[in-house]
């Protein structure tokens, strides 16, 4: 089966997208892009004329990697339901890579927060190897880390500490290159508004091309 170009470079990333998570998410994408690798997300694109799980379909066929944060599946009241959009796309990506010998080489990391928080909801993946991050970005990147080692098989990568620290020298960069689009035409306190308000209205193709531009300017 023709599988496309960047296949081996592919990551397809299963999270929630609530608002509390997104600094997870951004230190996660950032984590991927560190290590050259691509990171495939629902968000990298909109088109209303493709429905959400055959986008979700597509992107799990064309990456060999995959990431599954389960952090987000419990109940927060009584009338909430649990969330099972996460651990669905788990099933399908399971299901692909076990029935379809094509995609054998498939390889996935699952996360929760807290260890053995998915017991409650999905016991089947006892027995798992299961990272927990507990909501911390220098443990998720901990968890990557380790992951992108133990099975994506790469060597010599930086210390978790040192791609946290990047990981903030980027967002300064961020947010400078941002202020100085503003400065001079606007008084300081106007230009940190819409700088702050820029970044957190960036698509996730935008977050992306700013993390490789950052990568670029720092070799």
């Amino acid at each position: 089966m023709l599988k496309p170009r960047n296949y081996s470079k592919n990551v397809f990333v299963n999270c929630p997208f609530d608002t509390k998570y997104f600094e997870l998410l951004k230190t996660l994408v950032f984590t991927i892009v560190y290590f050259n690798f691509i990171p495939r997300i629902a968000l990298e694109s909109s088109d209303s004329g493709q429905s959400r799980l055959e986008k979700i379909v597509t992107l799990i066929k064309e990456s060999r990697f995959s990431i599954h944060d389960l952090s987000r599946l419990q109940a927060k009241s009584a009338d909430e339901y649990y969330r099972l959009n996460m651990p669905f796309e788990l099933g399908i990506d399971f299901g692909l890579r076990t029935f379809n010998t094509s995609y054998s080489d498939k390889r996935s990391l699952i996360l929760e927060t807290e260890k053995f928080d998915y017991m409650k909801a999905i016991s089947d993946i006892n027995g798992f190897d299961i990272k927990n991050h507990s909501d911390i970005p220098e443990k998720l990147i901990e968890c990557l880390r380790s992951w992108f080692s133990e099975t994506v098989g790469l060597r010599g990568l930086n210390s978790s500490d040192k791609i946290y620290s990047d990981f903030i020298d980027f967002n300064t960069d961020l947010f400078r290159r941002k202020m100085n689009k503003y400065a001079g035409k606007h008084t300081s306190t106007e230009a940190e508004r819409f700088a702050d308000s820029e970044i957190q209205q960036m698509t996730m193709p935008e977050y992306i091309d700013a993390i490789d531009e950052w990568k670029v300017g720092k070799t």
